[in-house]
């Protein structure tokens, strides 16, 4: 169960990895783009921090619900007597 939990937690942290990345990438070689206002005059550096945020919460919460046990736990651990 752990192990499947940790091979869960890293496929899920590289799909943050390469968010995290594009927009390191992107404040890197392109920040002229970063600067673009696509919305109500907020620039896309301050709309993609906050899908950042975002995706990292929707993120722990696909871990959590995934890897909860059969009884809506999330450790396998029985109860001592």
């Amino acid at each position: 169960m752990q192990t499947r939990n940790a091979k869960i937690g890293f496929f899920l942290f590289g799909i943050y990895l390469l968010l995290y990345g594009g927009f390191v990438f992107l404040n890197a070689f392109a920040p002229e783009t970063m600067e673009i206002t696509p919305i109500a005059g907020v620039n896309l550096a301050i709309l993609y921090g906050f899908g950042l945020i975002i995706s990292a919460f929707v993120l722990a919460m696909i871990y959590g619900f995934v890897c909860r046990g059969d009884d809506g736990s999330t450790s396998k651990q029985e109860d001592a007597p």
